[in-house]
């Protein structure tokens, strides 16, 4: 069986935290570019879509 130390105890609870953060930051950072990417293609799709409608009454 493996004895813990306090200080072994205390690294190991301080790397669990680190590693949570990290994925959470990581998590959080692709949900953040899948919010901008969402957002740019409606704008996009939006403006092709005023740019067809201004050609079609022009004709």
């Amino acid at each position: 069986m493996v004895q813990l130390t306090p200080g072994t105890a205390l690294a190991l609870v301080g790397a669990g935290t680190a590693v949570v953060l990290v994925v959470g930051t990581v998590l959080v950072s692709m949900l953040l570019a899948t919010a901008v990417t969402a957002a740019s293609v409606a704008v996009c799709a939006l403006v092709v879509r005023s740019l067809i409608g201004q050609q079609s009454r022009s004709r």
